[in-house]
């Protein structure tokens, strides 16, 4: 895996949360270092936390680029939060889905369809997102504020390991 020092490789079809200023970028696993993600056109692999005014966008891109490159030095990790309560799809459905969708165009919104709700669609078959929650108070970007990504019931074990330096 290029980028950050670690003996650890993320298994195919894990979900990995990239923590960017005020919000969290979500992208899915599908192996040698590679993650497919809902990311809007103006972003670019690298963008990192400049990426921030990319949520204002009512497009996106379904992209596959390298984890180092997306996370542009943004701490991530491996978090398959939801596993507690659903199943995920077998890998190979998973990543065929997935692999079929790169490069299409798709409606984007912070609250309903955003990359969160991508990747949890692609793992458990539906879109799932704690970051925007009914009746959350919501930042000037549109999401609920930082932390609030960790709900309770959510198993230490699904927390996900740090991958950053």
């Amino acid at each position: 895996l290029a980028g950050p020092s670690t003996d650890f490789e993320p298994n195919l079809g894990d979900l990995i949360e990239i923590f960017r200023i005020g919000y969290q970028h979500w992208a899915l696993y599908v192996g040698n270092g590679y993650v497919i993600h809902l990311a809007p056109p103006s972003e670019y692999a690298g963008a990192g936390s400049s990426s921030i005014m990319s949520v204002l966008t009512d497009r996106a891109v379904v992209k596959k680029d390298r984890l180092w490159d997306v996370a542009g030095g943004d701490r991530y990790r491996v978090n398959n939060k939801y596993d507690w309560r659903c199943s995920p799809l077998p890998v190979s459905k998973i990543l065929m889905e997935a692999e079929s969708l790169v490069g299409q165009k798709m409606m984007y919104s912070v609250t309903s369809e955003n990359c969160e709700h991508f990747v949890t669609k692609l793992r458990y078959g539906h879109p799932m997102c704690d970051q925007v929650r009914a009746g959350a108070p919501l930042t000037p970007l549109g999401t609920t504020g930082p932390g609030s990504h960790s709900g309770s019931g959510q198993r230490p074990a699904q927390q996900g390991l740090d991958l950053s330096v």
